[in-house]
């Protein structure tokens, strides 16, 4: 149960679909003291940040811990801004349109349309002065996703950028039958482990999907070109730099036959494109043996957390190969000074701190030590005897992924340290798109982006979920998108991607 507890901040930093700030640097020259701390002369920085634990009616305990931290070392006070996943965007959005003091905020898969709607303030002449550690823990490697036509906007939260595709399943029955996992390699190898489950357990389906229409079949080569990967629109396949239909691709189309034949023999509910069941409700009321996910650590780690939400023994294995690392793997949660900032010079050396000071970074996230958390001997920490995170005054423990660098936050109780290290490898050794960098803007083909939203909602689960018969919604489908105006999409990003390349050979 504590490795469980260790574990959930990775699993909610992963499902948004996961470095910067150290010493006060005297050439970052002092901005007005127009909003000074307590009559101390110190600019105050607003920072809004998302958190998935409770949201306290009053912070002002952990501001006056931080602010003894940064006042001596960049004279810079914090005032925090925590709101939830249901109303983060709206309410930094509210700030900015309203007037209000607003100086750091971050993006929720939408940085490319931060930029274009002139929200994020333009860092690249500060930057070397005011975020040096930053910029250093992130290398020109992960920087680069936060670049637009030359310019800097941002600072990619550090954390681990590889979803590995894994297969998830109940431990039980694979040992009760003598199921042969170590031999799968890829989904298509699944079919008769699932067979065999169908055949002892005839109520069950074998497979379920993680969430609704969505089977998270894992195509290991693909750049996405910074939509979203669950409804791409025009992405590259290998080394190849010319844009494609991604429906139209043998992949796809072979992996949709595999969905067909699972739909047919059983092996998936009938009715798993429209059900509203998840994966983990299903494991746990019995419905289901296993499913795929995609997640930034090990699968002995996947499968503690997964255990846990189901409440029964799971396993995981790692399916096909690493995605390769694409703009939005590692820019989805990048960190931007407010255009509006009235600070932008002392947010960004405050920004700073989180990638480099565990003092600065940890109090934010963890609260006041002794009160909110406790140490251990071994440097792990955990929530006071009798508490939990529902509990303390403060915590907002389930935003590691977010907040900063992942890899100086403090780890819970159980978690495996070696996580942390397989986590960096895999980000150092993934293999990077060559359009990695590339952001497009689909500014002007939005009415198109609407509406073949509109038919990939209709077709793409059913396609998924085998529901639909492939060998006749397939063309059908790519006949409706290319009315709906995928090739003009397309031919946009090709544009874009070609002129990005042309500089940034």
């Amino acid at each position: 149960m504590k490795k469980i507890m260790g574990l959930q901040c990775k699993f909610f930093a992963a499902a948004f679909l996961s470095a910067i700030l150290c010493l006060y640097v005297s050439g970052c020259s002092r901005t007005g003291n127009t909003s000074s701390a307590k009559g101390k002369g110190y600019d105050t920085v607003v920072f809004a940040l998302m958190s998935f634990n409770n949201i306290p009616g009053d912070v002002t305990k952990v501001e006056e811990a931080v602010n003894k931290l940064t006042e001596p070392k960049i004279g810079v006070d914090i005032k925090l801004k925590l709101y939830g996943p249901a109303n983060y965007a709206q309410q930094v959005s509210l700030a900015m349109t309203g007037g209000e003091q607003l100086d750091i905020f971050h993006s929720l898969g939408d940085f490319s349309q931060i930029i274009s709607k002139g929200q994020a303030h333009d860092i690249t002449d500060i930057v070397d002065t005011c975020a040096p550690d930053a910029k250093k823990v992130l290398g020109e490697k992960f920087i680069k996703t936060g670049y637009k036509d030359g310019k800097l906007y941002g600072l990619p939260a550090y954390k681990s950028y590889v979803l590995q595709p894994q297969f998830i399943y109940r431990k039980d029955i694979a040992d009760k039958l003598g199921l042969d996992m170590a031999g799968i390699k890829n989904m298509y190898d699944l079919t008769p482990i699932l067979e065999k489950v169908k055949a002892a357990y005839p109520q069950m389906n074998p497979f379920a999907p993680i969430e609704q229409g969505n089977t998270q079949i894992p195509y290991s080569d693909v750049d996405y070109l910074t939509d979203d990967m669950r409804s791409p629109k025009g992405v590259l396949i290998g080394d190849n730099t010319n844009v494609e239909n991604f429906y139209n691709t043998e992949e796809f189309k072979k992996s949709c036959v595999l969905m067909r034949e699972w739909n047919q023999k059983g092996l998936i509910s009938k009715d798993a494109a429209s059900s509203t069941s998840i994966a983990v409700e299903l494991v746990s009321g019995g419905k289901a043996f296993g499913f795929m996910g995609s997640y930034g650590y090990p699968p002995d780690d996947t499968a503690v957390e997964i255990s846990h939400q189901t409440g029964v023994e799971m396993k995981s294995i790692l399916i096909g190969d690493a995605p390769v690392m694409a703009t939005d793997t590692v820019s989805a949660i990048t960190w931007v000074i407010s255009s509006g900032s009235r600070h932008p010079e002392s947010a960004l050396k405050l920004l700073n701190l989180m990638y480099s000071d565990p003092d600065v970074l940890n109090t934010i996230l963890y609260g006041i030590e002794g009160e909110d958390y406790v140490k251990n001997t071994d440097g792990t920490v955990k929530y006071p005897d009798g508490q939990d995170a529902s509990t303390v005054p403060y915590t907002a423990q389930l935003s590691c992924g977010i907040l900063g660098n992942q890899f100086i936050q403090y780890i819970m109780t159980g978690t495996n340290p070696e996580s942390l290290k397989i986590e960096k490898e895999w980000n150092e050794n993934a293999k990077i798109s060559k359009a990695f960098g590339f952001m497009f803007d689909n500014s002007s083909v939005k009415t198109e982006y609407s509406s073949v939203n509109n038919v990939i909602n209709q077709y793409l689960p059913g396609l998924r979920c085998g529901s639909i018969d492939p060998s006749k919604g397939i063309q059908e489908f790519n006949k409706k998108l290319e009315d709906a105006g995928l090739d003009k999409i397309i031919s946009e990003k090709q544009k874009q991607l070609d002129a990005w390349l042309a500089v940034n050979k």
